[in-house]
């Protein structure tokens, strides 16, 4: 029996717009999904952008027009995977239209447009996901149930880092990512907000953060033309750069427990180290992105001559998403992340089900980070906004 046909509108056509089409093209190869998601049209920042787009991932049709695009009656879904500053417009005209919606994070560039967009989705009634993929990586996912199960006891500490160098020569150009009005932060927004939202997700709401920001390389050459990864051409003109390069704050959050999270895209060595460790009464936990397929685990119960740390390859088919795959120690990876994430999302579409993370952890998220912004201002402890 043949399945309902979703139709998919990306919008965006460069490293996430990669992503996220592999996701759609590879979640019906390896799940068995209630709908067949369908990639219809893929929109880029010119006709021709999108064309080379479609042909190396898939899409049916091409467009150079997202307000056309989200108003056909045809599209089911709306990905939007284009930069943060283009986000709110997009995601409201897509709800209003009545489209699901996943969007790229962080959420917006400020509270302002991300509470808009979160509004305009509640009042459309429309499935929403914010694509904070990593909180899909099995490990991820069974830390979160270890917890839930009490294996770990009470939290007490939560300490996160997201570590990156690509940006260390100054002679990198200077990309969107990098300009204040485009992106609204740079490592803070860009990294510590994936640590933010493991924070959230695993630990609880965060009550409270002191922090500081700080820009190491002031100027860099403009961009002459952009690549789908993260970088580009060098131009010979000079511009400012109007984000942070690094964020480290302490946090409080409303059960108790401390935190700390450190973000920074000047960490030579650090690729991805997108790693976090979680300490209880009964053990802790240790999960690093650059390890995907591997949790560390303490638990204070073992027999003592038995006790330490020891890791679970989280290959086997018993594990989250995992038995989908590959036999056991054959790994998954980054884009594997992506996948789980289109078919959740997809699933909770066709069974009319709540999805997580949704546009309000988004706003919450942002919360944070304009707290962290504000502390880093002013030098004071600051409360996230309520939502």
């Amino acid at each position: 029996m043949a399945k309902k046909p979703m139709n998919i509108a990306l919008i965006g056509c460069q490293f996430m717009g990669k992503a996220h089409s592999n996701a759609y093209r590879q979640a019906p190869r390896f799940f068995d999904l209630p709908v067949d998601p369908v990639m219809k049209v893929v929109c880029g920042i010119t006709k021709e952008e999108a064309e080379g787009a479609a042909a190396k991932y898939g899409w049916q049709e091409t467009s150079g027009d997202w307000e056309e695009v989200v108003n056909r009656p045809d599209i089911d879904i709306v990905d939007i995977a284009t930069p943060n500053n283009t986000h709110a417009m997009i995601a409201i005209a897509a709800a209003k239209a009545g489209k699901h919606i996943l969007c790229e994070k962080p959420l917006s560039t400020n509270m302002r447009d991300a509470k808009a967009m979160m509004d305009a989705v509640e009042k459309a009634g429309v499935k929403n996901a914010v694509s904070f993929c990593y909180r899909r990586a099995p490990a991820a996912t069974l830390a979160k149930q270890l917890i839930e199960e009490g294996k770990i006891g009470q939290i007490y500490h939560f300490r996160g880092q997201y570590l990156q160098d690509w940006i260390v020569d100054p002679k990198f150009p200077l990309v969107w990512r990098l300009q204040k009005e485009v992106a609204g932060s740079g490592a803070h927004g860009d990294l510590a907000a994936h640590t933010i939202d493991f924070a959230r997700y695993l630990v609880g709401e965060i009550a409270d953060v002191t922090g500081v920001m700080e820009t190491f390389i002031k100027q860099r050459p403009k961009l002459a033309k952009s690549d789908d990864r993260l970088g580009g051409v060098a131009s010979e003109e000079m511009g400012e750069v109007t984000v942070d390069d690094a964020s480290m704050f302490l946090v409080r959050f409303a059960n108790g427990a401390l935190g700390t999270i450190e973000s920074s895209r000047f960490c030579l060595g650090r690729k991805n180290y997108n790693r976090w460790e979680i300490n209880g009464s009964k053990g802790s936990i240790v999960f690093n992105v650059e390890r995907m397929d591997e949790l560390e685990v303490y638990f204070h119960d073992d027999p003592p001559n038995l006790r330490g740390f020891r890791t679970i390859q989280v290959t086997d088919s018993c594990h989250p998403y995992t038995g989908n795959y590959w036999p056991a120690a054959h790994i998954i990876g980054y884009e594997h992340t992506f996948i789980n994430q289109a078919k959740d999302f997809l699933e909770a579409i066709a069974n009319d089900k709540p999805y997580s993370p949704d546009f309000r952890d988004g706003v919450r998220n942002q919360a944070v980070l304009e707290a962290v912004e504000k502390s880093s201002e002013t030098g004071a402890w600051v409360k996230p906004e309520a939502i």
